[in-house]
Order: structure tokens, then sequence, then C-alpha cells
């Protein structure tokens, strides 16, 4: 029996497999509002058979958006727009949907990748003045960040738990904070961009101090069922940065305040960054972060064979597997898995007649 395709549970929801489609930034919001662009994406990727689809890094305001094209959660209008596509998922899909709340800090106001991804100047129209832990800038030509101060902090966290009302609100079935590539709650855990002097700079105690207090103020919003995790950037890649054993003891903390999940990937928070691609060049770092802290745990990066994936599970080396890229190029690449290794997915009714020939009851048709 394959274990990729047997069942998980996620707080208080079970997934009927243990793929999910991990949050892909489409930059293709109006106003921080979703479009009909997000109406397809999502709705392709909600017929995929995955688990778990978690809508992409979601700003909780404005300044937190990584471009001014990015999709925001901070207004009726963008809880407006998102009621839409959710509305349409639900309605010809059983897929669990999650959001994850973000806020990119220093590397906000910046162009779309495909026009060069560098800092757009506070005084254009589609650009502002970042913040960050500390007033150093993500490129060396970029301008500063604006160092948060108390009133400052208070806001983060407080627009924070705005959003994950209004994602309850939503009828999300999970939420995951964004803790990782180097957007503003991983800047306060690396010490390459917390500087800090106070309770929230200097020891590792102090640089997660302000990640976990945005945890705790989210989990307190939502219901006792809603299940809460995080993504993480396991390693910045950088002598110096954050790293392995700081992301071990972070996952410690998350574990006993019941923290669902952790989703691991890496790097992002600094440019010399030096990061070993290869296929699953991430695994090892879910391994490990799952061997010592007993979370359950997503592996992500560079998976993209079933029987890769298969064996990411039967090993005990992750709990889940995330797939973005890789969902992009197939976004059939769930039901392509279950053939492969005899499991089975959901198909909406419409596409029964895709059923091969040659792969017995690939399809669940309730």
């Amino acid at each position: 029996m394959s274990q990729l395709f047997t069942p998980l549970q996620l707080g208080g929801i079970t997934l009927p497999n243990r793929i999910m489609i991990a949050p892909m930034c489409q930059y293709t919001a109006d106003n921080g509002s979703a479009t009909d662009w997000h109406m397809i994406h999502l709705g392709q990727m909600a017929l995929s058979g995955a688990g778990l689809l978690i809508v992409e890094a979601t700003a909780v305001s404005p300044e937190g958006r990584i471009s001014s094209e990015d999709l925001g959660l901070y207004s009726d209008a963008n809880e407006g727009a998102l009621a839409r596509v959710v509305s349409a998922v639900r309605r010809y899909s059983p897929i669990k949907l999650a959001v994850q709340l973000a806020h990119a800090g220093r590397k906000a106001s910046t162009a779309v990748p495909w026009l060069g991804g560098k800092q757009i100047p506070a005084e254009a129209p589609d650009g502002w003045r970042t913040v960050a832990p500390s007033a150093l800038p993500f490129h060396e030509t970029d301008l500063p960040p604006v160092a948060l101060d108390r009133a400052g902090l208070d806001q983060v966290r407080a627009d924070f738990v705005a959003a994950a009302r209004r994602a309850v609100k939503l009828g999300f079935d999970g939420v995951e904070l964004h803790l990782a590539h180097g957007y503003l709650m991983h800047q306060f855990l690396s010490p390459l961009s917390n500087r800090r002097q106070d309770e929230y700079g200097g020891s590792l105690a102090n640089r997660m101090r302000f990640p976990l207090e945005v945890y705790d103020a989210v989990r307190a919003v939502l219901p006792a069922g809603l299940p809460l995790w995080v993504r993480v950037s396991a390693t910045d890649w950088v002598d110096g940065g954050w790293d392995l054993d700081s992301t071990v003891a972070l996952g410690h903390e998350l574990k006993q305040r019941g923290c669902a999940a952790i989703h691991v990937s890496s790097g992002g928070l600094h440019p010399a960054q030096q990061i070993k691609l290869g296929p699953g060049y991430q695994v090892q770092f879910a391994h490990r972060i799952r061997a010592e802290t007993g979370l359950t745990t997503i592996a992500v990066g560079l998976i993209t064979d079933p029987l890769q994936a298969e064996a990411i599970i039967a090993d005990g080396q992750a709990d889940a597997v995330a797939l973005a890229r890789g969902m992009l190029y197939n976004p059939r690449w769930p039901w392509h898995a279950a053939a492969e290794l005899g499991g089975q997915v959901e198909a909406p009714k419409q596409y029964w007649r895709a059923q091969p020939h040659h792969v017995k009851d690939l399809f669940r048709m309730g």
C-alpha cells in the first residue's frame, strides 16, 4: 500500500493523502485583491488530487507585500475577492484549503520577478518604505528599512491577527505563517538581519521572541480545531546565519505551543547564500527536525518523482511532501503518482472519463 496516499491528520482536519501544493506567489493581484487569474490558477490546482492546497503568500498589510501586485488579506475588498475564489473551489473540489499569511519586511516594495525583482524606490507610485527588525537592507544598493519600534511591532502583530480573523471568515481549513525565505519573521530569526539591542535581538531566545509572539496571537483567534503551522527556512546557507540547530530549537518551542506542522524550506535571507541544489536537497533538514521535535513535518524542494516522494514518507523522513514548480509543470502530478504507486485520488466527475483503462480504481468516485 502506498504510504503517500494514506490519510494525514493535521490538527482538526484529515487530509486524504500526503501531497500538498506549496504556496506560490503569482504577482497578479489588484491592490491586494485576487483576480480572475487566481480563479484560473487556484481552480486548476484544486482539481489536482492533492490533499491540501496552500494559497500563496498573502500579505497582512499593504506594506507587507513583496510587490504592489501581491495578494493581501488586509481589507474588505481583499476578503471579498478571495471569497469568490474560495467559493468556486469549495463548489467543485473536496481539497482542503489553507492560506499562508506573510509580511515581506525589508524584501518588500520590489518589482515583480519578470521585471527584474529589484527594489522600487519609496517615492515611486508602486513603492513604499520598508520595515525590518534592524535598518539593514537586503541588497547593499537598497534603501535601508525602518527598524520597527514598539508601536511598529504591535501593529505588525495586530495585522497578522486581523488577517487570521479574515481567513476564518473565509472558511479556510488551515493557516500557515511564513517564517521563511528572508521575509519579516525570518529577518527576526537570523543574526544576519537582526542586530537589535532590545529583548527581540541578540540571543537565540530573543530573536525567536517576536515570531513566537505572532504565532501565539494568531493561535488565540483561531478556532480550536483549525490547524496553524509555520513555514521555515532551516538554514540561511550563509556562515554565521540562521542554521539547522536554531531551527530545531524553534521547533521545540512550536511543539510546546501545539503547532500542527512545520514546513521545511531554506534560504532567501541573504544574497551571499550558497545553496547546494539537488533532488530533495532540503529533505535532510525535514528529517532531522521531525526526529528531534516530533512535529508533523512537511518536506519541500525538488521533489519531482513519485517514487522519491513515496520513499520520503515510507522511510520516515517527513510526514508529507509539498510541490510547487512541479505542480505548475504538471498540474495532475498526484493523479500520475497514484497511477504509478497504486493509490487513489479525488477527481471531479466531469473528469472521470480520463481514468486510463490499464489503471484500476485510480479515481475515488464517491
